[in-house]
């Protein structure tokens, strides 16, 4: 179950880089959990302009992938878990969520239009964070 709940956040990274590592500091409480969750705020409207790069860049990836890590080592960790295998992990669930996300980004910007797309993607991401930090 703690592998799985590892997966499943570092997915919310791949989706959205850093709602995964607000809603665990927000959860745990204390300033850095609200930073975090302004950052992430911040990425929501950067992420629906269009000028913002794709999340499958290099410089993308390796943010999802760093994010993925340690919010799978975190999740991981405060369960009584093995940190490396919620690290590698994480790092797995980054990048399902990074190249699963942007394939059904894009059929769902082809569907009902990019702004629509950007916010459903958004919501499913904080919505997903909330159930792996509840556990």
């Amino acid at each position: 179950m703690v592998l799985l709940l590892a997966l499943a956040i570092g997915f919310v990274s791949g989706l959205r880089t850093l709602t995964s590592l607000a809603a665990i500091f927000l959860e745990r409480g204390g300033v850095l959990g609200y930073v975090l969750g302004v950052c992430a705020i911040g990425e929501y409207v950067v992420d629906a302009m269009p000028w913002t790069p794709s999340r499958t860049g290099a410089l993308g990836v390796s943010a999802r992938v760093v994010s993925g890590a340690v919010a799978g080592w975190f999740i991981a960790g405060s369960h009584g878990g093995n940190t490396i295998w919620g690290l590698i992990a994480g790092i797995v669930g980054a990048l399902l969520g990074t190249y699963a996300g942007h394939a059904a980004r894009l059929a769902a910007i082809a569907a009902i239009g990019a702004l629509p797309a950007a916010i459903l993607e958004d919501v499913i991401a904080i919505g997903l964070a909330f159930v792996v930090v509840t556990r």
